[in-house]
């Protein structure tokens, strides 16, 4: 497995935002999305085992663990580290883009996907991994403009994600959209969805790593 980094945070975003959180941050990311602020975890990154990994996660004293990316999914042993996560007592939540298969996560794994919009420049083409998502995950949108709600707003109807996951839940792409206006077109649309903040760039500041 190719690691970026692993340390102890408060999670950020998500229906957990607010809790202590240890966070393995993979490296390597098959998608380049127009907002995205991790792309220092597009290469580099140290070699670890699982067991590594592992005892590096036992070393805080926190049982709950996000493995992000970068794109965690490209992982090849990931399935395997999130089995004996859940073992050893750790809850643990995936954050994916949502363009890879999620079939190999044991059922234990919350799962959190990205529903790619138009203005990513990465947009969903294939929904078919939201079929699959149940009421302990989550979909993540991240929004650059007006349009690209309502394209968002459009497929979470058709999907009917609202009435199967646990959350749904919309972002303003940071610098590109104001908070204000989101929850005015949240309010607008009827959706049963939620307005997401950073948690962590209102605490630490953007572009602030390890937090």
């Amino acid at each position: 497995m190719r690691v970026t980094e692993i340390f102890l945070s408060l999670q950020g975003e998500s229906t957990h935002a607010g809790r202590p959180c240890v966070f393995v941050r993979f490296t390597g990311c098959d998608l380049r999305c127009a907002y995205c602020d991790t792309t220092y975890a597009f290469e580099g990154g140290r070699a670890r085992s699982v067991e590594e990994v592992l005892e590096e996660v036992a070393r805080f004293d926190v049982k709950f663990v996000c493995l992000t990316g970068g794109e965690p999914l490209l992982q090849r042993n990931l399935p395997d580290l999130c089995r004996r996560l859940v073992r050893a007592g750790f809850e643990v939540s995936v954050e994916t883009h949502g363009q890879r298969p999620l079939g190999g996560l044991p059922p234990e794994v919350h799962r959190i996907v990205d529903l790619k919009t138009p203005g990513s420049g990465e947009a969903h083409q294939d929904l078919s991994v939201f079929d699959a998502l149940g009421p302990e995950d989550e979909v993540k949108v991240v929004v650059t403009s007006e349009a690209d709600f309502r394209w968002a707003a459009e497929r979470v109807r058709d999907k009917r994600l609202t009435e199967r996951v646990r959350a749904v839940l919309f972002s303003p792409a940071f610098g590109a959209v104001e908070p204000r206006d989101l929850a005015r077109w949240l309010l607008a649309s009827g959706l049963s969805a939620r307005l997401q903040l950073q948690l962590h760039k209102a605490v630490w500041g953007e572009g602030t790593r390890g937090v």
